[in-house]
């Protein structure tokens, strides 16, 4: 999997997934990623789909700031949602660098799974950043 967690250790947040997904009904799993795509924290998915749905999530969330760059006088994203025959998928961005992406079976209230989305992420946002990745320098300058 490929994740900023060290192996082997539970994320601190992992909690907060937990506590999500069992405050909505008919939600499925959540998993908080960096904007790149790598897992931070999940609930409710074996690692290899938690893997592909940070891929998917991510990607989503790029377009969406690609639509806002072009269409939405470059505004930032709050939410992609993509709506399944029997699943709604919530893409939301959850802190500099972070999105939290959310699987819930087609009965849930998107508005109410919407708004507990935005509460977690208000309540600690400061703990959802995700720095910016250091490019590797070239070789033999240190990474400068």
């Amino acid at each position: 999997m490929a994740t900023d967690t060290p192996s082997g250790q539970v994320s601190d947040l992992d909690w907060l997934l937990s506590g999500l997904v069992q405050r909505v009904p008919y939600t499925r799993s959540a998993v908080l990623l960096s904007a790149d795509g790598l897992v931070k924290s999940l609930h409710g998915m074996d690692a290899d789909s938690a893997d592909h749905m940070a891929a998917l999530a991510a990607g989503l969330y790029s377009l969406g700031r690609s639509a806002g760059a072009r269409f939405g006088d470059n505004g930032e994203v709050r939410q992609v949602v993509v709506e399944l025959d029997s699943t709604l998928l919530f893409v939301a961005t959850a802190g500099s660098g972070t999105c939290l992406a959310v699987l819930a079976g087609r009965n849930a209230d998107a508005a109410v799974l919407g708004y507990e989305m935005t509460m977690l992420v208000k309540s600690v946002r400061p703990y959802l950043m995700t720095p910016v990745r250091q490019t590797a320098g070239a070789p033999g300058t240190a990474g400068l």
